[in-house]
């Protein structure tokens, strides 16, 4: 045997695998979108199963409540202030370095979803929100690559794999992306309910990679691990009045606004983007004399301010403003220190 193929061996035995599956597995290339629960699970299984190159991309940093759930991290990853995925990408580097990984440390958006997916056979979904979702369903339908969709909240889970051409898309199900809804940081969540979902969606990927279309769920899964609820709705026909899939309309595309602010639901923060680049080392030193504290690292600026909130800026031009949900009083802390 390979010696590369040596620490897949047991993979390998599965017969519906073997060594060609195995080939195919080291030929392709995902991108998983969204580095938290659902990201950190499906990256790990991606790596170690041995796809050869994974791309990661997160907005975000570590933090101490993502412990609990978000497996690839840990306290010094909290201290040290990294990113999400610079902090995954560090530990799956280890994990397997025959694997071509590639951190993106960038929000996601409809100025740079094309660029993400480019090269990519498939992506996972890693993602918090349905806007963030909705961009994603819109551009991978556009441009022909498969995903699998996941979704983990309280003990309750979901997962399906949508394919273009094949089955519907996920505006077929959840026509809005507006509806709110429960999220983690509302009504909080159970690891094991992250872990089954995101092998739900693992599994789906490597059907799909290693070209068993017969073994492919038709299904959304849909279960509630606390109280022992499960349940199968079959993917059926897409809707004809589809914008996504059958008028190719991608409404999560056509969105043309270079400055963007999102409230992040529960996290007493809002983002806001558009900006441009920014320099932090020129940064520390405007921020330096109005600021109580200042943290840096090669990733981001964290500016405690003396009104309680704190800046957090990233080079790509985003600044998360925490300490307020309130849009308007983001915005005006950000004019008053940022001043764009």
């Amino acid at each position: 045997m390979d010696e590369r193929l040596e620490r897949y061996s047991r993979q390998m035995l599965f017969a519906p695998i073997g060594e060609q599956g195995q080939q195919e597995l080291s030929g392709s290339s995902v991108c998983v979108i969204g580095m938290g629960a659902l990201g950190t699970v499906l990256a790990n299984h991606m790596v170690r199963a041995g796809v050869g190159r994974v791309r990661i991309v997160d907005r975000d940093y570590v933090e101490k409540s993502n412990l609990q759930r978000q497996m690839l991290y840990d306290e010094d990853d909290v201290r040290e202030g990294y990113p999400k995925a610079i902090a995954a990408e560090r530990k799956l580097r280890r994990i397997n370095s025959d694997v071509q990984i590639e951190a993106v440390v960038a929000d996601v958006t409809v100025h740079n979803i094309d660029d993400l997916l480019e090269g990519m056979d498939l992506v996972l979904d890693g993602t918090d929100n349905f806007q963030t979702r909705f961009l994603l369903n819109d551009a991978c339908f556009r441009k022909g690559i498969p995903f699998t969709y996941g979704g983990a909240v309280s003990s309750r889970g979901m997962s399906a794999i949508l394919v273009p051409g094949k089955t519907p898309c996920l505006r077929c199900f959840l026509p809005s992306a507006d509806s709110g809804g429960q999220t983690c940081d509302t009504i909080g969540v159970i690891a094991p309910v992250v872990d089954i979902v995101a092998s739900y969606q693992a599994v789906e990927a490597l059907k799909y990679l290693v070209k068993a279309e017969g073994a492919r769920r038709s299904s959304l899964v849909t279960f509630d691990l606390w109280s022992n609820y499960y349940y199968e709705m079959k993917l059926g026909e897409a809707k004809k009045e589809c914008p996504c899939c059958q008028l190719k309309e991608y409404p999560a595309l056509q969105v043309t606004e270079t400055n963007q602010t999102v409230s992040l639901c529960g996290r007493s923060t809002v983002q806001i983007s558009g900006h441009g680049p920014l320099d932090l080392g020129q940064w520390r030193k405007r921020l330096e004399p109005a600021a109580v504290k200042l943290e840096q690292n090669a990733y981001l600026l964290k500016a405690e301010l003396p009104e309680g909130e704190r800046l957090v800026l990233f080079p790509d031009g985003r600044v998360l403003v925490q300490g307020t949900e309130d849009v308007v009083r983001a915005k005006t802390l950000y004019a008053r220190y940022i001043g764009h």
